[in-house]
């Protein structure tokens, strides 16, 4: 029995602590005052470091294609969830749907979902986490943004570097195009930048962060990581996912809320 319980949470460590720790030197590097971006540095990890490592994971990873497609359609229908259980709540809270639905609507699948599903189901994991992640932040670049914005412009979605990644991979994929291997091994490196990057970004939001009407945000954050975890059992139901997908989509549906979208009030 001691040995199960060492074993599993020897697994368990394996996921989070690399996590923590890689947000902890961002949380420790902000309280020492040292300089640290945020907005050049979410200009490059959305405009190239994303769409690399969305790229790269797709197009060499070994997923079958039909699997993706059903990640994608899951992760869909879960961003549809979060919305409803969203305005209801926002609704009966009377609060700005402007200023919170988009917080209840995209978890954290870039910071804290992609090492997570990695280091729990290994290169499979990270490749069904990756759609997933290509979904949320296409949306919220465009819908996401323009909810906060109190308009609709489609013009963001054309400026979205992560969409023109997500549809190469899938022509690539759909036609079995061979990438060269210098192609492969540049956006490889450039994509390997965007996880730490994203920890460490986590970690400064974290330290800088100055926290007002504690009880109501603690309800919401609930609102938004156990609403996000039950409405993920329920896709898996109706999608028929295998484990591996399962649980990536559970990961990823339970995360709190995204950092971009602390990162986009900081313009």
């Amino acid at each position: 029995m001691l040995s199960h319980l060492g074993s599993v949470l020897s697994q368990l460590s394996a996921v989070i602590l690399p996590v923590l720790v890689i947000a902890g030197i961002g949380f420790i590097w902000a309280r020492a005052g040292r300089r640290f971006d945020s907005v050049f540095l979410t200009d490059i990890v959305t405009n190239i470091g994303t769409p690399c490592l969305v790229a790269h994971s797709l197009t060499t990873l070994q997923v079958a294609p039909a699997a993706l497609a059903q990640m994608f359609g899951a992760a869909l229908v879960a961003i549809a969830g979060f919305c409803i259980l969203g305005l209801i709540t926002l609704k009966v809270m009377r609060l700005s749907l402007n200023s919170y639905l988009p917080a209840l609507m995209f978890p954290n699948t870039g910071n804290m979902g992609l090492p997570l599903s990695l280091f729990a189901f290994g290169p499979e994991g990270l490749a069904l986490a990756v759609v997933y992640f290509g979904c949320t932040v296409t949306l919220q670049f465009t819908l996401g943004i323009s909810i906060s914005a109190g308009n609709l412009s489609l013009s963001r979605l054309v400026r979205t570097p992560t969409v023109y990644a997500v549809a190469i991979a899938i022509l690539v994929l759909m036609f079995d195009i061979p990438v060269p291997t210098w192609i492969d091994n540049t956006i490889g490196v450039l994509g390997g930048l965007t996880i730490p990057m994203m920890l460490l970004t986590l970690g400064v939001s974290i330290a800088t962060l100055k926290v007002h009407a504690l009880g109501r945000n603690l309800l919401l954050s609930c609102v938004r990581m156990a609403g996000g975890f039950l409405i993920a059992l329920v896709v898996t139901q109706f999608f028929d996912l295998s484990p591996t997908a399962a649980g990536v989509l559970v990961i990823q549906s339970s995360m709190p809320v995204a950092v971009f979208n602390f990162l986009f009030a900081q313009y």
